[in-house]
């Protein structure tokens, strides 16, 4: 170790101090184990990110080549996991009706550093759901577990380091039920010892089952759909509200026994419901295709909630993505394809903007949002990234970069639906024929 010649004490300390203080404060890295990220709520906590692309657009560290696929990557220790279905059917298609594709599911684990594969497990699946790429959901990482679950309904916990299963669990045969016609899409959320995830069947919309083994803790709920909606879990009233967003109503349960606190009659035009129902404040707000809406307010004394308003007109009602809140507005791309704020309780909207897919508005249009700092990093479905302020007073875009081509179609258009992760100062986006990784970090 180097040594300060005849340097007294007290003059390295003042010498080590000035250099520390004289460095640039850095924030330490953080993973992205989830869908929405580390605590799920689409917030990109690290500092040292870009103000604006550089020319040409951000770097590409790797590319490795990969299937087919909805769901986003997922990215924690050093590796990257992420979905995908290999076959020689052309599922390149926007159909709504239950064709059968046959070919393998594969889950890949990556160096986070160069994209190689470091193991792979794969099955074979015969697809019946409608758009037919590949599986839907992002996997989720804890520790050395890693859950999967496949657009039939597979559900896998995995060694993180080799990959060896821990355990397994085929979600429709063992509730004896049929996957939804777009599949498994609403992805499992770990919740202290259990994993909580739809399921589908008689009094089993959702279960609840020991993460380590898959035994089932309990099952809750009758829904004539399993529709795509997460769990997802409240505090309030004094109670960990386990909120589901079904097919035909709003439903609480009790996060901890699957006791059933409270419901409000909500329908879903063709089952399509699929966004998470978001708290704003005392109110809690849910939506989705054909301008279904509703506002409800949330019991402070005890579990319960009364209905404000219902399909009000030009508010956010999303089919693709997660709306975002900040105070009382809601954030969100409508299925009219435009982006769009609005404000809670009245329902108001305070503006409406195409810009962020670019100059082709239309049903369904994809862009994904990621708060950072005080501003938003976006992803859409033309396959660039975006740097935007979004505020009551509207959309501001402060640079776009082309950093992936879209690889499947919805709509006669060719787009790409899939959610990017953000960890470590690097943006990690998958299409149907390849994952890259982008540089992000300010230099």
């Amino acid at each position: 170790m180097y040594r300060f010649p005849n340097w007294p004490v007290v003059g390295v300390v003042a010498c080590l101090t000035w250099v520390a203080a004289a460095l640039p404060t850095v924030a330490l890295a953080q993973d992205w184990p989830q869908w929405m990220g580390p605590q799920r709520d689409n917030v990109w906590r690290e500092s040292g990110i870009v103000d604006k692309f550089p020319a040409g657009g951000p770097p590409v560290l790797w590319r490795t080549p990969i299937a087919g696929g909805y769901a986003g990557p997922a990215v924690a220790q050093g590796r990257v996991f992420i979905t995908d279905y290999v076959t020689a059917d052309n599922v390149k298609v926007d159909n709504f009706e239950r064709a059968e594709f046959s070919g393998m599911e594969r889950v890949l684990c990556l160096s986070e550093d160069s994209g190689e594969v470091l193991w792979k497990h794969e099955y074979p699946v015969r697809y019946t759901v409608s758009y037919p790429a590949g599986p839907r959901c992002t996997p989720c990482v804890e520790e050395d577990r890693v859950y999967t679950l496949g657009a039939e309904g597979h559900l896998f916990c995995f060694h993180v380091a080799d990959g060896r299963i821990l355990w397994q669990k085929d979600l429709k045969e063992t509730y004896q039920t049929k996957a939804a016609l777009w599949g498994y899409s609403a992805h499992p959320l770990i919740d202290g010892d259990r994993l909580l995830t739809l399921a589908g069947g008689e009094g089993s919309h959702v279960v609840a089952l020991d993460k380590r083994t898959g035994a089932e803790i309990w099952r809750a709920s009758d829904s004539p759909e399993t529709g795509y909606s997460p769990p997802t879990i409240i505090e309030y009233a004094g109670v960990r509200q386990l909120i589901l967003l079904q097919p035909n109503a709003v439903v609480s349960l009790d996060a901890d026994s699957g006791q059933k606190l409270w419901s409000v009659p909500y329908e879903a035009s063709n089952g399509s419901i699929i966004m998470s129902p978001i708290r704003v404040g005392e109110y809690l707000y849910v939506a989705g295709y054909n301008n279904r809406s509703l506002l409800l307010k949330l019991q402070a004394d005890q579990p319960g909630a009364t209905e404000v308003w219902r399909d009000k007109r030009n508010v956010i009602c999303p089919v693709n993505v997660q709306p975002f809140v900040i105070d009382d507005v809601v954030y969100g791309m409508d299925q009219k394809g435009v982006l769009r704020a609005v404000q809670v309780p009245s329902g108001e909207r305070l503006w409406e903007s195409d810009e962020s897919i670019g100059t082709r508005p239309a049903g369904s249009e994809t862009t994904f949002l990621v708060r950072h700092e005080d501003r938003f990093i976006m992803f859409n479905e033309l396959g660039e990234l975006l740097i935007a302020e979004l505020s009551p007073a509207g959309y501001e875009e402060i640079d776009r970069a082309k950093v992936i081509e879209p690889s499947n179609v919805a709509f006669g258009r060719k787009v790409v639906w899939s959610m990017p992760a953000l960890a470590n100062r690097r943006a990690y986006i998958r299409n149907d024929q390849e994952i890259i990784c982008v540089d992000l970090a300010a230099k």
